[in-house]
């Protein structure tokens, strides 16, 4: 099959990508997608999030490598979302686009072209905002973002407790100023997930232009000499290759793409030839600068039971929101759990928010799958290090296209031991939040980190102990003009021709915040950049 543009993943980039491209019937797309089509109860469902994490079908399911002192030398779970949507359409939804700062930074390591002025108006393009448009929203984009009813009175509680402590609060976290504290914006539209396929994909999959193969698992990249001509995958148990007259575009996210690349030659020599594969270009930076947000959390047992309990009684005390959700799509089921949270200085001497914070009105821990935990009353309050010094890696394990890369974060590795000294400081300002008064009457214990940990040493133990992730990888197949770049401020790979990637993995550093709305701005900009080199 010969095609004009071959885009490999249908996460939140990939479907951005197919909309855009195929707007001009001139273009003929076609994706890959390793997972299925994705339109089930589950994923339309906003309040089934904890499920993905059980679920193969929608979820690759990785783990990190083993580190001795974090989480027992467990491997850290590391869920990416599989099929149409990608993670967009298993993430908590929440909607959150960093700091002006981060974009600008960007800029000032040579991206020309996207700094934060850049990239504004395309988040305002992607965005129908419920609060109609303004300096910095639109109102008429495809992904609908909505403010949530709050059904959880330990969210109000959070947010009272956090302005008895000083911190204000905030109506807009992604508007002139993000920090504060207040409740969080979601992709959702009438009571369901407002997944990038529903919001880009569905609405193009009419066109003849664009064609779309779930089930197909890409084996890699097809070269003639240092040109990308086309893709060869595995759908239904055989081996096919699509052809690509213009170019192939890798959005597989920052765990995919990188593996990909390295199947196909591109990456590190040494590495590549170890593993029997023959070098197509030399390019070091593949898989490095590995980003992402550690996470800690509080765990506090409740004298109260109005949030979720996973036992039998709390699992049959929902059963009416099933009879809310089906006869109007409304209640506990359409909408995301996470609903208060906040962006907040540790030292006042910041100019900037360095943590950020999830109220969860449950007892939460390793991505929800300790039931026996979630079966207790009690609720929990998560802080992340929102701009990490410390870079880890993902490498290829086999030269086998089945076998999951290696995935090392290399957590609190960072020279000056700067993202460990904002992790406790965040678990300290999360502690000020909840011996506040407004929580006296849910407190009874705090289970974890426990009140024996006090120290800094004693509170970095019992972070790493329950150490988790926020699930937003970055960072990989870095964007830059430096000898660790992968792909130039065009997104194309240096060194060879006609193969972009456009997603998470080419942010040269993490930003602020939840990476959904970013990718998805991202690959809006990155289709204007391909569109208009397209009609030159």
């Amino acid at each position: 099959m010969t095609t004009d543009y071959i885009i490999i993943g249908a996460g939140s980039a990939g479907c951005v990508l197919a909309n855009r491209l195929s707007e001009n019937s001139k273009h003929n797309v076609l994706m890959l997608e390793a997972g299925g089509e994705n339109d089930s109860f589950l994923v339309n469902t906003p309040a089934a999030f904890a499920a993905f994490m059980f679920l193969d079908t929608y979820n690759w399911k990785y783990n990190a490598e083993k580190v001795t002192d974090i989480r027992s030398d467990t491997p850290l779970f590391v869920p990416r979302g599989k099929g149409l949507g990608g993670s967009s359409s298993t993430n908590a939804m929440l909607y959150i686009r960093g700091q002006a700062e981060d974009y600008d930074t960007w800029a000032g390591l040579g991206c020309d072209g996207w700094s934060y002025n850049d990239i504004l108006p395309y988040f305002k393009r992607s965005e129908s905002n419920e609060r109609g448009s303004s300096e910095f929203h639109g109102d008429s984009g495809p992904l609908h973002v909505s403010d949530r009813p709050v059904l959880y009175p330990i969210s109000e509680t959070f947010i009272t407790a956090a302005k008895e402590v000083g911190y204000h609060y905030t109506d807009d976290f992604n508007g002139a100023a993000q920090e504060g504290v207040g409740y969080y914006q979601c992709t959702i539209k009438d009571g369901q997930r407002c997944s990038a396929a529903r919001a880009y994909l569905y609405p193009a999959m009419g066109r003849k232009n664009l064609q779309i193969k779930t089930k197909a698992l890409v084996k890699r990249i097809v070269f003639e000499g240092s040109k990308a001509t086309g893709v060869e995958f595995e759908q239904h148990g055989k081996l096919h290759i699509a052809k690509a007259n213009k170019e192939v575009i890798l959005s597989a996210g920052a765990i995919g793409s990188p593996q990909i690349l390295m199947l196909s030659g591109i990456g590190d020599k040494t590495h590549l030839e170890s593993l029997g594969i023959n070098c197509v270009h030399h390019l070091a930076g593949v898989g490095e600068n590995l980003q992402e947000h550690a996470d800690a959390c509080i765990l506090v047992t409740s004298k109260k039971k109005d949030g979720f309990c996973a036992s039998p009684l709390g699992l049959l005390k929902m059963a009416p929101e099933l009879f809310n959700y089906f006869s109007s799509k409304t209640g506990k089921l359409a909408n995301s759990m996470l609903e208060a949270g906040a962006f907040l200085k540790t030292s006042p001497d910041l100019d900037r928010p360095d943590i950020q914070l999830h109220m969860l009105p449950l007892l939460y821990d390793d991505s929800g799958r300790d039931l026996r935990l979630m079966g207790q009353h009690g609720y929990s309050c998560h802080v992340c290090v929102l701009r990490p010094e410390s870079k880890g890696t993902v490498k290829l394990q086999t030269s086998d296209y089945k076998t999951a890369p290696l995935i090392d974060f290399n957590f609190f590795s960072d020279e000056h031991g700067k993202d460990r000294q904002v992790i406790v400081a965040g678990l300290r300002v999360l502690r000020k939040i909840l011996a506040a008064a407004a929580f006296d009457d849910y407190r009874v214990e705090e289970m974890h980190p426990g009140i024996n940990a006090m120290s800094d040493d004693e509170l970095f133990a019992k972070a790493k102990e329950r150490l988790g992730i926020v699930y937003h990888p970055v960072g990989t197949c870095k964007m830059g003009t430096d000898d660790l770049a992968v792909v130039n401020p065009q997104l194309q790979v240096h060194g060879v021709k006609n193969l972009r990637v456009i997603d998470a993995s080419v942010m040269p550093t993490l930003i602020s915040g939840n990476t959904n709305a970013p990718t998805i701005a991202l690959a809006e900009k990155a289709a204007d950049i391909m569109l208009d080199q397209s009609s030159n």
